[in-house]
Protein backbone atom coordinates (compact mmCIF):
# COMPACT_ATOMS: atom_id res chain seq x y z
CA UNK A 1 0.00 0.00 0.00
CA UNK A 2 1.06 3.44 -0.39
CA UNK A 3 0.15 6.19 1.86
CA UNK A 4 -1.63 9.57 0.34
CA UNK A 5 0.47 12.29 2.56
CA UNK A 6 3.71 10.98 0.62
CA UNK A 7 2.43 10.80 -2.98
CA UNK A 8 1.34 14.36 -2.64
CA UNK A 9 4.49 16.30 -4.26
CA UNK A 10 5.93 18.73 -1.70
CA UNK A 11 7.94 20.97 -3.77
CA UNK A 12 5.70 24.12 -5.15
CA UNK A 13 6.71 26.41 -7.64
CA UNK A 14 6.57 30.30 -6.24
CA UNK A 15 4.01 32.75 -7.53
CA UNK A 16 4.77 35.51 -9.73
CA UNK A 17 4.16 38.87 -8.75
CA UNK A 18 0.86 40.07 -10.69
CA UNK A 19 2.64 42.23 -12.38
CA UNK A 20 4.82 39.62 -14.31
CA UNK A 21 1.85 37.70 -15.70
CA UNK A 22 -0.16 37.64 -19.07
CA UNK A 23 -3.82 37.24 -16.95
CA UNK A 24 -2.26 40.55 -15.65
CA UNK A 25 -1.52 42.35 -19.14
CA UNK A 26 -4.38 41.11 -20.71
CA UNK A 27 -6.62 41.95 -18.05
CA UNK A 28 -5.31 45.68 -17.75
CA UNK A 29 -5.58 45.93 -21.81
CA UNK A 30 -9.44 44.75 -21.52
CA UNK A 31 -10.24 47.47 -18.81
CA UNK A 32 -8.44 49.86 -20.84
CA UNK A 33 -10.29 49.29 -23.90
CA UNK A 34 -13.74 49.07 -21.49
CA UNK A 35 -13.16 52.48 -20.05
CA UNK A 36 -12.96 53.87 -23.25
CA UNK A 37 -15.96 52.44 -24.82
CA UNK A 38 -17.65 53.19 -21.51
CA UNK A 39 -16.51 56.71 -21.32
CA UNK A 40 -17.60 57.49 -25.18
CA UNK A 41 -14.54 58.51 -26.19
CA UNK A 42 -15.78 56.66 -29.40
CA UNK A 43 -18.71 58.55 -30.10
CA UNK A 44 -19.86 56.26 -33.09
CA UNK A 45 -20.89 53.01 -30.38
CA UNK A 46 -23.55 54.68 -28.45
CA UNK A 47 -24.89 53.81 -25.16
CA UNK A 48 -24.64 49.96 -26.14
CA UNK A 49 -21.28 50.79 -26.38
CA UNK A 50 -20.58 52.61 -23.15
CA UNK A 51 -22.50 49.65 -21.27
CA UNK A 52 -20.70 46.64 -22.75
CA UNK A 53 -17.02 48.87 -22.19
CA UNK A 54 -18.48 48.51 -18.66
CA UNK A 55 -19.76 45.37 -18.51
CA UNK A 56 -16.21 44.22 -20.15
CA UNK A 57 -14.21 46.36 -17.57
CA UNK A 58 -16.13 44.65 -14.92
CA UNK A 59 -15.80 41.11 -16.16
CA UNK A 60 -11.60 41.07 -16.75
CA UNK A 61 -11.49 42.52 -13.38
CA UNK A 62 -13.68 39.66 -11.89
CA UNK A 63 -11.29 37.17 -14.44
CA UNK A 64 -8.06 38.64 -12.99
CA UNK A 65 -9.16 38.07 -9.68
CA UNK A 66 -10.19 34.56 -9.99
CA UNK A 67 -7.17 33.75 -11.75
CA UNK A 68 -4.99 35.27 -9.05
CA UNK A 69 -6.78 33.40 -6.15
CA UNK A 70 -6.44 30.40 -8.12
CA UNK A 71 -2.90 30.60 -8.58
CA UNK A 72 -2.53 31.58 -5.38
CA UNK A 73 -4.10 28.91 -3.66
CA UNK A 74 -1.88 26.34 -5.38
CA UNK A 75 -4.63 24.79 -7.67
Amino acid sequence: MTDPATDSPTHTTPVKAGYRTTEFWLSAIAVLLGLVLASGAIPESGIVGQVIGGVLSVLANLGYTAARAKAKAGS
